[in-house]
């Protein structure tokens, strides 16, 4: 018998989390979603072929159930189906900011709860999601919540505490790429490259750099140290970002990032 996964919510991240689940979790689950729009349902079923239910249904059975609503919305659907959630089952929430003992509370004993945090690129398989076990759940169920999240990136353990860190740092993390590249592409476009050169430059450079990085195994500042030669252009540039405090800037904007997250947590 197949295992069967309940997804509650058919936004992006359901879809993709329903995606990799079907393509790369070995044997196939069985996935339902539950979606209340119409329109929506449909173009999943349409895109996917994936079962849609009211989320009463959809839990009924299932060996895992994966929430990924907004978190305002949460408390409205523990209440339409945590009851109905069985002993043993695994609830993963993706619901940022909503602890892991709001959702014990609201289901069976018995039930293991793990709070995740995905990131946007998870939609191309290249996600980072930290997961943090709830206080009652055993170590299978974060087990098997770390092999179904892998299916679309990385997955690292992380206490509940820094889970307002792992937001600041891969939660947003890719706003922060992407707003370089934009500052890039338009800096290469006003230094005479046409638009789709700059786009397209900037954005294999990125990629050819974060790959690098990843695969060298090197730190980042060994990296850039290797780039930059003395009075060179790498040298003259990093020097500006050096006089404009962009080091600081980041550690700043990583700190509001952090403290928004435990404000919307209510920490």
């Amino acid at each position: 018998m197949p295992m069967r996964i309940a997804v509650l919510g058919g936004g992006v991240m359901g879809e993709t989390l329903a995606g990799g689940f079907m393509r790369y979790v070995m044997p196939v689950p069985e996935v339902v979603i539950a979606e209340k729009r119409a329109e929506r349902a449909a173009e999943l079923r349409r895109l996917h072929g994936i079962d849609i239910a009211d989320a009463l249904d959809a839990v009924h059975g299932a060996h895992v159930v994966v929430i990924v609503v907004k978190p305002q919305d949460v408390p409205s659907l523990l209440a339409e189906v945590g009851h109905a959630i069985a002993p043993g089952t695994l609830v993963i929430s993706i619901a940022a900011g909503i602890r892991t003992s709001t959702i014990e509370d609201a289901v069976p004993d018995g039930v293991d709860v793990v709070r995740a945090m995905p990131n946007t690129p998870a939609r191309v398989d290249r996600g980072v999601t930290g997961i943090s076990p709830g206080a009652r759940c055993t170590d299978e169920a974060v087990a098997l919540a770390e092999r179904l999240l892998a299916s679309v990136g990385v997955v690292i353990r992380v206490p509940e505490s820094s889970q307002d860190a792992v937001t600041a740092t891969s939660g947003s993390g890719p706003a922060y790429l992407f707003f370089l590249a934009e500052a890039m592409t338009a800096a290469a476009v006003d230094l005479g490259l046409d638009p789709a050169t700059a786009t397209r430059m900037v954005n294999h450079t990125l990629l050819g750099a974060a790959t690098l990085l990843e695969a060298s195994g090197e730190p980042a500042e060994v990296l850039r140290r290797n780039v930059t030669s003395p009075n060179g252009t790498t040298a003259a540039a990093i020097g500006v970002l050096e006089q404009l405090g962009v080091h600081a800037a980041v550690v700043s904007a990583m700190t509001a990032a952090r403290d928004r997250s435990r404000e919307l947590s209510g920490g």
